[in-house]
């Protein structure tokens, strides 16, 4: 079993060999772009984090909370995610303190996304079918619990890696190390937990969002005197599962990668790579939170504003609901 392992393990390291001798002006300049792009969508990001920053009631609506908390999180993943591919792109060796440290920002990110959605979307659900308890239920209080709830199951399994690692090497901290999350397993049974956490979460969330949605879609066709809310309601939470595909998109990634490590040519793998973490695991994660702020009728305006530097004589008044 030790054998198979490490037989993945030098299936990868393999392939990173096939960029370094491949690393010229086309990879660089593929590089480039990915980068320019992460960029980009980290800079739309952090306006939009601002833009929320600005009005009070934004920062006291959980609704809105929870979205910056998206924001965020998805910018973090972004940069860890572009920093790990040109590690990767570069082969270098870095001391395994920092690549245990990188790994567990970009893997608990990641776990991060589809379980902040989930959470969004149990919001909804209680401003709609009990509107009458929403006000106690989803205090500033419980949000900042709900977002800690987050952390510990999007980190907790890239944790049980590293504490691992270190129990079978007590060295392991202070040697180096080409970082990539295969690199960190030590048996093959961790490969098998790592799926299945992957699998249980998007399940999970895949469940608490279709819940949700069919519930709100229930009370927007019964109630009468809050059918506009709900209607609302219903297209957030219509908006959650489009969100939620992104994020199954970005949980492809690992599995494409492997296929085209096993079928593809190194030349055709190192144009296929490219392409896969560009447009599956990239691409998803910057339009989601672009996509949710721009839908929303009350960050859009103030969004605009800031980002024509406030050429507007008149900022948008704005009132979250």
């Amino acid at each position: 079993m030790d054998g198979t392992n490490s037989s993945s393990q030098q299936l990868l390291f393999v392939h990173q060999q096939m960029i370094q001798v491949q690393l010229n002006e086309g990879t660089l300049t593929r590089l480039a772009v990915a980068i320019i792009m992460s960029v980009l969508f980290i800079w739309i990001n952090c306006l939009l984090l601002f833009t929320l920053s600005r009005k009070q009631a934004f920062r006291e609506t959980p609704r809105y909370v929870l979205f910056s908390h998206m924001l965020c999180n998805d910018s973090i993943q972004l940069l860890f995610t572009s920093l790990l591919y040109i590690l990767v792109m570069s082969y270098l060796q870095i001391p395994r303190a920092a690549c245990s440290l990188a790994l567990f920002v970009s893997s608990a990110t990641f776990f991060n996304a589809p379980l902040n959605l989930a959470l969004m979307s149990l919001e909804r659900y209680v401003a709609i079918c009990f509107p009458l308890q929403h006000a106690t239920i989803a205090t500033p209080a419980a949000t900042a619990v709900g977002i800690l709830i987050i952390w510990f199951l999007g980190g907790v399994n890239v944790v049980i890696d590293i504490l691992y690692a270190v129990a079978r090497d007590g060295s392991f901290f202070s040697e180096r190390m080409f970082c990539t999350r295969e690199r960190i397993f030590m048996a093959p049974w961790q490969a098998d937990v790592f799926q299945g956490f992957n699998a249980f979460y998007f399940v999970a969330v895949t469940l608490i969002i279709v819940f949700t949605y069919i519930s709100v879609m229930v009370v927007a066709r019964s109630a009468s005197s809050n059918k506009e809310s709900a209607k609302k309601a219903h297209r957030t939470l219509l908006l959650h599962l489009i969100q939620l595909g992104l994020c199954l998109n970005s949980f492809l990634y690992g599995i494409i990668e492997r296929a085209l490590a096993m079928t593809s040519s190194s030349r055709m793998f190192i144009v296929l790579r490219y392409l896969n973490y560009l447009f599956v695991l990239i691409l998803p994660r910057c339009l989601s939170p672009l996509i949710y702020g721009l839908r929303d009728d009350a960050v859009r305006p103030l969004f605009l504003y800031y980002v024509r530097c406030g050429a507007q004589k008149v900022k948008p008044s704005v009132t979250a609901h």
